[in-house]
């Protein structure tokens, strides 16, 4: 049958990716592509070419009937299996369905299923009890070749980073060994700037809240970066002012746009909010909302009988209203896939559209291009460098450090994460087959049985999988002893007399504590390079040393440890441990107690 659209060029290549990854894999895979780039189109065209039976899921029964709708224009016939449709089908060969329905109604699913695909699939958890794990493990058992396949614009999780492990330009998301993510790889993205430079997307005009902004860096924070809701209304109830002034500067501003929306930090503060703006121009929606009552607000808004939408935690995923053109930002979030999806609210075209004015008066600080997503930032003077893999070539990008000429000085990354093609005559089986994490890593562990590297945070090898001697412990236990000396190492200086090295570590508040090492002897020479030339310039630049006149001349970057632990012999202190790269409880040198 011949299709009623002619997919954009992206489309088609998402389309592609789709179907040539999954004649290689049976791995869950991701297509990154950004609100407004048509993802629907995609999946109908999917589920077009499928020939054996598919599920298409997702959260809410807009994208459902959205979905189903783009799929039926093909002049196809599919089933709609969702509570809030008031529909229960799922004899046709595709299906689109709520994930809440099918997870409530797992005995109609005993068929064999070739495909389910997840639509904003940035909500799949990864927990093995969630709904969409259910559901898929339930499928698998019919059909253990099953593939899974989500779309998002947003690809990450609040406390989890990205979702998924592996991506198809050659690298690794995610810093930690083995990291558990819902998804295996990313095998077609498309940036947010490619859609807006060729006018697929309106050109958002971030503004400046110059009248005032809200300050919720004082409040605390739960396990996901957000804030308690009593703690936001008491901030919110003292600074009713600010909201009067933010929604006078939004009105000031909505005098020449088409449709508002004003994103709320609890449900008081919208009903505010409210109380401010034009009456007779303003819808409040809620997840309080009756659902007859939100679906008629919506539909004025639409129709653009309202001007100005006010909510709360809703209407940011399934909603189109392309002539929205300010969007107001009066919610604090940590979550960058929650604050591109307020702001793709905005971004669709629409007639005599030029662009749209976002406005954050919660002071989210997000990069809508290129988002801070994963690994913290590890202080506020910390900057994404680029640092070369020594093992591989391959350009990582970490937080890190650089001098006022651009050279990179310090750099917090573990392991490199470029993807190696795998050697086809060691890997027959394709199907099981998929890149290999490059092994070089910039800070490591040293496993004491077998000399393998691993991460700073391993508890066994990887290696060898015996269990590797914790720093806390062996910091802990040291510090019991009258006999054994444990300074903050602050420094390191060098000598030489000879073929002899010696260094010499001190501590923060004077302590001293020397070892020397024989450059005559191989096996000493070889223990130094082991500690310190693997670790030369953060891992970056790792050396071997011939003779201790060359660490001399490169003493302004030896690495130094951060706690040395010695023991007493009669009348000297002889040095025991040194522990690198230390990520725990116990306070380094010059660091705030």
């Amino acid at each position: 049958m011949t299709a009623p659209f002619t997919l954009r060029p992206y489309q088609q290549e998402a389309v592609d990716a789709t179907l040539r990854h999954f004649r290689q894999s049976d791995a869950s895979a991701v297509i990154v592509l950004p609100t407004g780039a048509g993802k629907s189109l995609v999946i109908a065209e999917l589920a077009r070419l499928a020939r054996r039976k598919i599920l298409v899921l997702t959260h809410v029964k807009e994208l459902v009937e959205q979905n189903h709708a783009k799929y039926e224009s093909y002049g196809l016939a599919g089933g709609v299996f969702s509570a809030g449709l008031k529909r229960k089908e799922n004899h046709h060969q595709v299906t689109f369905a709520s994930v809440q329905s099918v997870s409530a109604n797992l005995d109609q699913f005993r068929d064999e299923y070739s495909l389910v695909i997840i639509d904003e699939c940035h909500r799949v958890s990864g927990d093995d009890s969630s709904q969409y794990q259910r559901i898929i493990d339930l499928l698998r058992q019919q059909n253990d070749a099953l593939k899974v396949l989500g779309l998002t614009a947003t690809p990450y999780r609040l406390a989890m980073g990205w979702i998924y492990r592996y991506h198809y330009r050659g690298f690794v998301r995610g810093a930690g060994d083995g990291q558990d993510k819902p998804f295996a790889h990313c095998i077609y993205e498309l940036p947010l700037s490619y859609m807006i430079n060729r006018g697929y997307l309106t050109r958002p005009e971030l503004v400046n809240a110059a009248v005032a902004q809200y300050d919720f860096s004082a409040l605390a924070r739960d396990r996901f970066g957000e804030y308690a809701e009593k703690d936001v209304n008491d901030l919110l109830g003292k600074h009713q002012r600010v909201t009067r002034a933010i929604i006078e500067q939004v009105t000031e501003l909505a005098a020449d746009r088409k449709g508002v929306m004003i994103f709320a930090a609890t449900v008081d503060h919208a009903r505010e909010i409210t109380g401010y703006l034009p009456q007779q121009q303003t819808a409040l929606v809620t997840g309080t909302t009756e659902r007859q009552d939100r679906d008629l607000l919506i539909q004025s808004f639409k129709q653009r009988q309202l001007k100005f939408l006010v909510n709360v935690s809703v209407l940011t995923t399934g909603f189109d209203a392309p002539h929205v053109d300010l969007i107001a930002i009066l919610r604090p979030t940590q979550s960058v896939s929650l604050y591109q999806q307020i702001v793709g609210r905005g971004l669709r075209l629409d007639d005599g559209k030029q662009d749209c004015l976002v406005i954050d008066y919660a002071g989210n600080h997000v990069n809508l291009h290129h988002p801070e997503v994963g690994e913290p930032k590890p202080d506020p003077d910390s900057e994404p460098v680029q640092v070369f893999c020594p093992g591989c070539g391959f350009a990582n990008i970490f937080w890190g450090k650089t001098d006022g000429d651009g050279r990179v000085v310090e750099h917090y990354g573990r392991r490199c994460q470029g993807l190696l093609e795998p050697v086809e005559e060691d890997k027959p089986d394709a199907q099981t087959d998929h890149p290999q994490q490059c092994d070089y890593r910039f800070r490591f562990k040293e496993c004491p049985h077998c000399g393998a590297e691993n991460d700073i945070a391993a508890r066994n090898c990887h290696q060898c999988h015996q269990a590797i001697i914790d720093p806390d412990d062996q910091l802990r236990d040291a510090l019991k002893l009258k006999n054994a000396m444990v300074i903050r190492c602050a420094g390191v200086t060098v000598s030489v007399a000879g073929s002899r090295l010696k260094l010499t570590y001190h501590g923060e508040d004077g302590e001293e504590l020397g070892e020397s090492f024989d450059f005559g002897k191989p096996a000493q020479r070889a223990v130094f390079n082991r500690l310190f030339g693997r670790r030369f310039a953060n891992g970056q630049a790792p050396k071997t040393f011939n003779n201790a006149d060359e660490v001399m001349e490169q003493q302004a970057v030896l690495p130094a440890p951060d706690f040395v632990v010695a023991r007493r012999h009669k009348h000297y202190w002889q040095v025991q441990e040194r522990i690198f790269d230390y990520h725990g409880p116990y306070r380094k040198a010059n660091e705030a107690p």
